[in-house]
């Protein structure tokens, strides 16, 4: 499954279901905050480059805050805080 379907797919769940939960793989640092890719890594991960660094919590904030935009709702961490890969939810 290629990124834009993919993204059709999990607006759709949000909007029918209120809430979803996403794998997400985070990339921090980087020069701008965008999705990346699908990792077909049996649990289809969402690769995500941040545009903020590591540390105090700054790139989680910048998580929430890209994903909560991009898929018009709200989002919070639900396991991996201080990892790379996280589980986050996402809800109306």
């Amino acid at each position: 499954m290629n990124l834009t379907d993919w993204e059709t797919t999990f607006r759709e769940k949000i909007k029918k279901d209120s809430i979803a939960y996403l794998r997400v793989k985070i990339i921090p640092s980087s020069a701008k905050s965008e999705l990346v890719e699908i990792l077909d890594d049996g649990e289809k991960t969402l690769k995500i480059r941040i545009a903020a660094p590591p540390e105090k919590g700054k790139a989680n904030k910048e998580i929430c805050k890209f994903l909560g935009k991009y898929f018009q709702c709200q989002c919070d961490i639900i396991s991996g805080g201080t990892t790379s890969v996280k589980l986050i939810r996402l809800f109306r």
